[in-house]
């Protein structure tokens, strides 16, 4: 699992480059699946949920074209990502 968190300009323009050109790349990369929260405290951050294996990950972020797509997504600044402070059964 990977999270990232980020800051945005704008909600709709990162859902929609999200959900299409974004995904169409993260499938690319072996990405399985997305899930994303805009934080109910910031209207500027989202938190991105990938199950991605690191290796897959990796490589996403080093394909030429990601640049684009984070300038198409209205990012502040680069993602963030989240380490995890625990890992329990339950």
């Amino acid at each position: 699992m990977i999270v990232t968190v980020v800051r945005i300009t704008d909600r709709a323009r990162f859902l929609e480059i999200f959900t299409t050109i974004g995904a169409e790349k993260r499938r690319e990369h072996g990405c399985r699946r997305a899930q994303l929260f805009f934080d109910p405290d910031d209207p500027y951050r989202a938190w991105s949920v990938f199950d991605w294996d690191t290796v897959d990950y990796e490589g996403f972020l080093a394909d030429p074209e990601i640049p684009a797509i984070a300038r198409q997504l209205g990012l502040q600044a680069p993602p963030v990502h989240v380490v995890a402070a625990t890992d329990l059964e339950a």
